[in-house]
């Protein structure tokens, strides 16, 4: 697997990790914005989770995911910057 790859996996499980919660959850979590570790296969990376907006219909989420390589991350940063998953939630009843 491709560092490419790898992030994209890393991207995909914080995603569904994240969208899993409530409106009222992503709410208070991310007042103010998150930044933590995880570790996948010995590798760790940086996640970024941001809460964008807040309406009466749903929030807007954007996720990013950095392993911190240099010269590759800035490069691998404009990819994902371009790719961040941003997903809306319905309020749930």
């Amino acid at each position: 697997m491709n560092r490419r790859e790898e992030w994209q996996a890393v991207l995909d499980a914080e995603t569904e990790r994240w969208s899993g919660k409530s409106c009222e959850h992503l709410i208070e979590e991310l007042h103010e914005e998150q930044n933590y570790t995880v570790e996948v296969d010995s590798r760790r990376y940086q996640v970024e989770v941001q809460l964008l907006e807040n309406t009466n219909r749903y929030v807007h989420v954007a996720l990013a995911v950095d392993d911190g390589s240099l010269p590759s991350s800035i490069v691998l940063y404009q990819e994902v910057s371009s790719a961040e998953r941003e997903f809306d939630l319905e309020p749930r009843s």
